[in-house]
């Protein structure tokens, strides 16, 4: 699959789902409504972003995304 470039502010919302997400299905997490909440709002970022309506396959745009995503969190962890 093709390299995209995804505009920064897309990309750090994924990252911010991803990681809130995370602590959500962490045990025992602490104010899971906030999390939810959270969850929910980076959720219609992610899915109604103007980027989507210019990408030539947009499931496949949106998988490469969340697969970026994982690794440049990977690449930092390490």
């Amino acid at each position: 699959m093709d390299v995209t470039d995804f505009p920064d502010d897309l990309v750090q919302t994924q990252a911010a789902w991803n990681a809130t997400h995370q602590a959500l299905a962490a045990p025992r997490p602490r104010d899971t409504t906030a999390l939810r909440r959270r969850l929910l709002l980076l959720s219609v970022r992610l899915w109604w972003h103007p980027y989507w309506e210019t990408a030539p396959s947009v499931p496949a745009a949106r998988v490469e995304l969340r697969q970026l995503t994982r690794a440049r969190r990977a690449v930092q962890a390490a």
